[in-house]
């Protein structure tokens, strides 16, 4: 037994008490957790283990993919089939492994401690008990204490004489404290500063405030870029031209009698059309980018959140311990009435250095100006109610130069005016601290009494009074503190045409204040909490939509904001490091979360700034410039690839001269011509504007480059074919040269060569199948050599930058792929059924160089565009274009 609650219990008691001021029995507790009334509660994100496989497995080009693959396999084709669903199965390895440390993450978010607490239970015997218990046994209608330190658990009303200090911050952002009596609610998740109450928890469990925000800080969200979707998109439209084909592919089959193999590696190699490699590429450039910003002190928690950041147009931002370092910093005393400066700085050092309750107030100011503690003879620490704090002394100390007489105060002159003597020049004193506020400071006046006795007069408690007839000695300017880089980096941004928005829960004429001193200037429009409660939606949009600073604003309001900048077509970064912050963070496109900040924060947030550097934001942003102008690379060859493929294939097709690839040639057209380019392309990129849609600027690349490397492998194809498929007619074949050919083509014994004109039409397929995909491997390389030109008059589509890393490139890959067509094994592997000749190499390189000429004057003049009239089509009104939200 306490006698703090036994007293408690006592000043609760009444004639006809009401039920919330009377502990509950164990019975009654028991009974009321069976009705579903308790504390314990299990939180859980919003996706399991099963639901992250079964998102990125079961989709339905990946089954495609996966069933030709193993069928290929169960007829014996393992190369073709591994290469088929090998990819698939990386992309789901990469895709849940993301997903999965995100869900870890949030289910790592937890609003409250978990502390034993106290609470009161009435025993059989008539008596109350203080019993610890942990949180989770707390039921509706519990009495639980709550003192210095403790933390909030439960919603509930504050009962008995009882009052608290609470730092709500946690929840609401604002800085100040607020106290709290009979009568009034507090919720979960607040501190509790000073003081000892009693509360009736109310909503428990799921039901509190604390746990309806954890809960929604852990939902899961996934927040595609536009490069993202853009990239979506495009592979919507490969995926309809692969259904396309492979349509056309079954009824080809069937009226040919095409073997069943055969149809199936035909299949494969129409899926190959969509890129799965784009997605490899594309996570390659995101991780690379998240090392290269990390080493700049930033770490980055979601793949595409550096990517995200080089799109954003709007950066919301909380002031406390974002912009500011959460400091106060000492400004100047301005002596009032002729008062002397070393006197009046003696006194304010002595006040600051006595007080037993600081804060940061004091802490600045007592920081700045010298001053020894002396005895106290009553004290009045400061309240966010107040906003004032006095201490008075009754003259002892250890010599005159360290004691002081009468009772002193520090506050805010709105609240201590009605207490200055009648002698005092109101006019004049608002005037000055008008010019001062004006410049971004904090005011505070420091006045005294004479009589000491004047304040123990007027009570030291919660309801003390202002001693009457305070003479003004000065006023003390304090200022927040700004990050070191925090003005650096606004700037950089505002030139990158991003919007600033700083959004608090202190006062707006503070943050206005403080963002001139981050150097924002012009008009200035402020918009205060209560304002936006008042507004509709489309009043609201207006308002976020023109204003730059929000103050006195709730964990609901900032959500509200986001959504109406988002709905406005902005695109959102969100800053913050408060669990205050958490939902905004997790509406905004792109969250970014201080080190400092809560655990809750940075679970959330897609980019962490470590050692809370502002400044890592520019690096970061230069990084998804480089990322958006890699890609742009990236995905024009891989476009020009894939439709080209598609050209060959519907070209052939159509004058009914086999099938141009298979499988195999595929893989070594995409490991030469996009695979290692890509990752090249990756690492050489660099930051710059993002200019137009990047699809858009890829098809300009890639339908002029398609349309004539197609045509010319068909003439390629066609030309061979025919030559050799008259030339096996007339020869004599001997079963062992049919065997030979089998071994070196890798065609089974599925296929019937038993007659000459099968044999030949086999022999002049797999030929012509070799000769055009050497050529198009010859093209691609040129196609990187067009993308990154080393010299001046190759510029004719992309930026000449005077890089040499593709001259490397090129001539190490002819190397590679001769190692690879001068080995049988390897030549067999990738199914190349034509030895090396001198010959064919000569003529296939003069074939890509009239190609690169007529390709370069198709660029530089828009034969293309102008035939199909592309930029007219795909401008403004594209459906390429992005628009804000998620």
């Amino acid at each position: 037994m306490q006698p703090v609650y036994l007293q408690a219990v006592k000043q609760m008691a009444d004639p006809t008490p009401d039920q919330t001021t009377i502990p509950l029995t164990d019975a009654e507790a028991l009974e009321r957790r069976k009705r579903g009334e308790g504390n314990d509660t299990v939180l859980v994100t919003s996706r399991t283990l099963g639901g992250i496989l079964r998102a990125n497995l079961f989709t339905t080009l990946n089954m495609i993919i996966i069933s030709i693959g193993v069928i290929l396999v169960v007829l014996g084709r393992v190369g073709d089939g591994v290469f088929s669903a090998g990819l698939v199965f990386f992309n789901v390895a990469i895709g849940v492994i993301q997903e999965w440390r995100a869900k870890q993450q949030l289910d790592a978010i937890n609003l409250l401690n978990h502390p034993r607490v106290v609470v009161l239970r009435r025993m059989p015997a008539g008596n109350d008990e203080a019993r610890p218990v942990d949180p989770a046994e707390i039921v509706k209608g519990d009495l639980i204490r709550a003192t210095t330190g403790d933390q909030i658990v439960v919603d509930g009303t504050l009962v008995g004489d009882g009052k608290l200090e609470l730092d709500e911050s946690l929840l609401t952002g604002e800085s100040d404290h607020v106290s709290k009596h009979a009568g009034d609610a507090v919720r979960s998740g607040s501190i509790c500063i000073s003081g000892t109450a009693l509360y009736c928890a109310e909503q428990v469990g799921a039901n509190s405030y604390a746990a309806q925000l954890t809960r929604q800080a852990r939902q899961f969200r996934a927040v595609k870029t536009p490069l993202q979707r853009q990239i979506d998109f495009a592979l919507g439209v490969l995926i309809t031209i692969a259904i396309g084909l492979g349509i056309l592919e079954t009824v080809f089959s069937i009226v040919s009698e095409m073997p069943f193999t055969s149809s199936m590696q035909a299949a494969s190699v129409i899926v190959g059309i969509v890129p799965q490699g784009l997605f490899v590429a594309v996570l390659v450039s995101y991780s690379l980018g998240a090392v290269r910003i990390s080493q700049r002190g930033a770490l980055v928690q979601q793949t595409n959140a550096v990517e995200s950041l080089s799109n954003i147009n709007v950066l919301c931002t909380d002031k406390t311990g974002t912009l500011t370092a959460n400091q106060l910093k000492f400004g100047e005393i301005v002596m009032l009435g002729g008062v002397d400066e070393s006197e009046a700085k003696r006194t304010l050092g002595i006040f600051c250095h006595s007080a037993s309750a600081g804060n940061k107030t004091s802490q600045a100011i007592g920081a700045a100006v010298s001053g020894e503690a002396v005895p106290v003879l009553a004290e009045v620490p400061f309240s966010s109610t107040r906003k004032w704090s006095a201490l008075a002394f009754n003259g002892t100390g250890e010599s005159e130069g360290k004691s002081l007489k009468g009772a002193f105060v520090l506050g805010a002159y709105e609240m201590m005016k009605p207490a200055l003597d009648t002698r005092t020049d109101h006019t004049s004193l608002t005037d000055q601290i008008k010019v001062l506020s004006d410049q971004g400071f904090r005011v505070l006046l420091f006045a005294r009494q004479d009589d000491p006795a004047s304040l123990h007069m007027g009570g030291t408690g919660d309801d003390a009074a202002l001693p009457s007839d305070l003479t003004p000695i000065s006023l003390v300017t304090l200022s927040d503190v700004l990050r070191p880089d925090a003005r650096e980096t606004l700037h950089h941004f505002i030139a990158a045409g991003v919007q600033p928005k700083i959004i608090s829960g202190d006062n707006p004429d503070t943050v206005a204040a403080l963002a001139r001193q981050a150097g924002l200037t012009g008009d200035i429009k402020l918009v205060s909490g209560m304002q936006l409660d008042a507004m509709s939606e489309a009043d609201l949009d207006q308002v976020a939509n023109e204003s730059m600073i929000f103050g006195r604003i709730t964990p609901e309001q900032k959500e509200r904001l986001v959504d109406a900048l988002k709905r406005r077509g902005h695109y959102v970064a969100m800053i913050g490091d408060g669990v205050n912050d958490v939902l905004s963070l997790k509406k905004a496109h792109l969250g970014i979360a201080m080190q400092s900040g809560t655990s809750a924060t940075r679970n959330v947030a897609d980019i962490v700034l470590l050692n809370d550097s502002f400044a890592s934001l520019v690096p970061a942003l230069l990084e998804g410039q480089r990322i958006v102008n890699g890609m742009r690379n990236i995905l024009s060859l891989f476009l020009a690839r894939c439709i080209t493929v598609a050209l060959v294939i519907v070209a052939v097709g159509y004058i009914g001269l086999g099938f141009p690839f298979v499988p195999r040639n595929i893989t070594l057209l995409t490991l030469f011509t996009v695979g290692i380019p890509s990752l090249m392309l990756t690492w050489s990129a660099r930051p710059g504007p993002i200019k137009g849609n990047v699809v858009f600027d890829a098809l300009r690349f890639a339908l002029p480059a398609a349309f004539f490397t197609a045509m010319f492998a068909l003439i390629v194809f066609a030309l061979t074919f025919v030559l050799l498929h008259d030339s096996v007619l007339k020869a004599d074949i001997t079963p062992a040269e049919i065997n030979e050919f089998r071994r070196m083509a890798g065609i089974g014994n599925e296929i019937n060569l038993s007659t000459s004109a099968r044999f030949a039409f086999a022999v002049s397929n797999a030929t012509a199948q070799t000769i055009v995909t050497i050529f198009l491997l010859l093209t691609g390389l040129m196609l990187v050599v067009f993308i990154e030109p080393p010299f001046k008059f190759l510029a004719v589509i992309r930026e000449y930058r005077g890089a040499r890393w593709p001259l490397l490139l090129v001539a190490l890959s002819l190397v590679g792929f001769g190692a690879v067509w001068i080995i049988p094994p390897t030549r067999g592997f990738f199914g190349l059924a034509v030895e090396p000749d001198p010959v064919v190499v000569l003529a296939l390189l003069a074939v890509t160089a009239v190609w690169s000429v007529l390709l370069a004057l198709a660029w530089k003049h828009n034969w293309l565009g102008r035939i199909l009239r592309i930029d007219t089509q795909l401008g403004a009104a594209s459906p390429f274009r992005t628009v804000g939200g998620k």
